[in-house]
C-alpha cells in the first residue's frame, strides 16, 4: 500500500514552493529538503517562510509519495511525467544525476545542489547548518572521459574549502553508483 501524500506545492519558474509553513518546516526537518524563502542558513527547523525545492527534490519526494505538485491559477495537479520532463531540461544527464541523488538520499545523506562548488552535489552527513558539506560530488557515466586536469581543477578546489572530492559513475543502465574518492595530502 503507498503511503499518503502529506505535503502539496507549487510549480513556479523550475521550482516547487511549498507555500504552507507547517509542511515546509516539516520537509525540511525530515531531509532538509529545500532552502526557506529568505532565509540563507536556518539553524533551526522553526521558521516562518514558504520552502524552495529544486526539481530534482521534488521529483524525489514524488517518486516517494510525500509530494503532490501543482500549476497554475486552476492549481491544477502536475503529472510525474511533467515533472520529469522540466527534470531533463534543467539537469544534462538527468537519469545519472538522479540515480546518484537517490542513492545518496536512501542512505541517509543530506543532498544539495553543488553549483557554488563548482560541482553537481554537495553532501552533508547531518544536515546544513548543524556540519559543513564534508562531500563534494561529480556524477559521471560510464564511457565519460576523466582527464587528469579536471581531477585537478576539481581536487584543488575541494581542498580549499575543505572538502573529500568524489567521483559517482552513475550506471543507468545497470542502475548502479560507483563512488570513487580522492585524497590529497603532502609527502
Amino acid at each position: 500500500m503507498a503511503k499518503k501524500i502529506r505535503h502539496s506545492g507549487t510549480l513556479a519558474e523550475g521550482h516547487v514552493i511549498i507555500w504552507n509553513i507547517k509542511s515546509s518546516q516539516t520537509l525540511f526537518k525530515e531531509g532538509y529538503f529545500g532552502k526557506p524563502l529568505g532565509i540563507f542558513k536556518p539553524k533551526d527547523f522553526e521558521f516562518e517562510a514558504p520552502l524552495i525545492l529544486d526539481m530534482i527534490e521534488a521529483y524525489y519526494l514524488t517518486q516517494e509519495n510525500k509530494l503532490t505538485t501543482h500549476s497554475g491559477a486552476d492549481q491544477k495537479k502536475v503529472s510525474m511525467k511533467k515533472i520529469e520532463e522540466i527534470c531533463r531540461a534543467q539537469y544534462g544527464d538527468f537519469d545519472e544525476k538522479y540515480l546518484v541523488y537517490s542513492h545518496l538520499r536512501k542512505k541517509g545523506y543530506i543532498v544539495t545542489p553543488g553549483i557554488k562548488f563548482g560541482c553537481v552535489f554537495a553532501v552533508y552527513e547531518r544536515g546544513p547548518g548543524i556540519d559543513h558539506a564534508p562531500y563534494l560530488v561529480d556524477v559521471l557515466k560510464p564511457g565519460d572521459k576523466l582527464t587528469a586536469l579536471g581531477i585537478v581543477l576539481t581536487g584543488r578546489l575541494a581542498t580549499t574549502v575543505k572538502k573529500q572530492f568524489i567521483i559517482a559513475i552513475s550506471d543507468k543502465r545497470k542502475e548502479t553508483v560507483d563512488f570513487l574518492s580522492f585524497d590529497w595530502w603532502r609527502a
